[in-house]
């Protein structure tokens, strides 16, 4: 039997369990911002990617299915032809020769030098810098003073010189780079390395006797393959301005081989009656060395390399 509520006393409401509110679904602005964040990252990637493969086509493929006219003997009668003339895309030049075939020739010397000088610097320079940040001691302070004073000297006064000294010709020009090259990826490989070689990982190769090379070849050189390949792709677009340099400044490729260095060189002796002739050279290096920097760039977002 229920009790009576006397009149006048306040009614109390039971205390209610609290229910949790359910999680916020995702917004429709931040799923379209990751959205918008993953097509960047692909762009980024294949965009370079894209423009490399068309340069390497065009250098390296087509030259083997179509075939060009000389890059270097012209007909004096088709001198000065303008571009999209019948027979040449780019037109002649001066003295008759097409000019898209020179820049298809000269671009693929410059791409053949550039990855030469990358593989011979990186293959000698990570050698160099591994062997110093892991022996330590005095190997390391004497292989890091022979890196520093090679970087010390302006790379284009280096390049200069050690091409001076073996001659003009596309070996030893991609030496003379590979000099140049060799000190810069011995840092990088050196700096890599010391950042591994206090990690708990090489402690216990150590501490369980792993042999030194193998500790090298399992360790160390996967985990700073990718910082190595992300900046040799940057390292590949300075070794092409270099190169370009060196050959305008007539100690590169010996003439009549075609460079795009060369191209420029000849080209800025007419330069006011005939700008297009420096100006497609130059806008092909420059298309060419940003879509290597995008590329390199793009990988190292990629693999997470700082």
């Amino acid at each position: 039997m229920a009790l009576p509520i006397p009149e006048g006393s306040a009614t109390t409401a039971l205390p209610t369990l609290a229910t949790a509110a359910p999680p916020p679904l995702p917004s429709l602005v931040s799923s379209r911002q990751l959205r918008m964040q993953r097509i960047g990252r692909s762009l980024r990637l294949w965009i370079p990617v894209s423009i490399l493969g068309v340069i390497i086509f065009t250098a390296f493929i087509w030259p083997l299915v179509y075939t060009l006219p000389s890059p270097t003997n012209g007909n004096i009668l088709d001198a000065g032809l303008p571009p999209f003339s019948p027979g040449h895309l780019l037109g002649t030049d001066p003295v008759g020769v097409d000019l898209f075939s020179y820049y298809v020739y000269g671009t693929q010397t410059s791409l053949e030098i550039a990855v030469g000088t990358t593989i011979i610097g990186m293959a000698i320079g990570c050698a160099i810098g591994v062997t110093a940040a892991f022996a330590g001691g005095w190997v390391d302070a004497v292989l890091s003073r022979v890196l520093d004073i090679l970087i010390a000297f302006p790379a284009l006064i280096l390049v200069l010189v050690v091409s001076y000294a073996l001659g003009p010709s596309k070996l030893h020009l991609t030496y003379a780079l590979a000099f140049f090259s060799i000190p810069v990826f011995g840092r990088v490989a050196r700096g890599a390395t010391l950042v591994l070689r206090s990690s708990p990982f090489m402690t216990a190769a150590r501490l369980s006797g792993t042999r030194n090379w193998r500790i090298i070849a399992r360790h160390i050189m996967p985990n700073i393959l990718p910082g190595i390949i992300s900046f040799s792709l940057l390292g590949l677009g300075l070794v092409i301005i270099i190169e370009g340099a060196i050959d305008f400044l007539g100690q590169g490729i010996e003439p009549p081989q075609p460079s795009l260095g060369q191209a420029i060189a000849q080209g800025q002796t007419t330069m006011t009656a005939t700008p297009e002739y420096v100006l497609m050279p130059s806008i092909g290096l420059l298309i060419l060395v940003i879509a290597l920097n995008m590329f390199g760039d793009a990988l190292r977002e990629r693999w997470g390399v700082q």
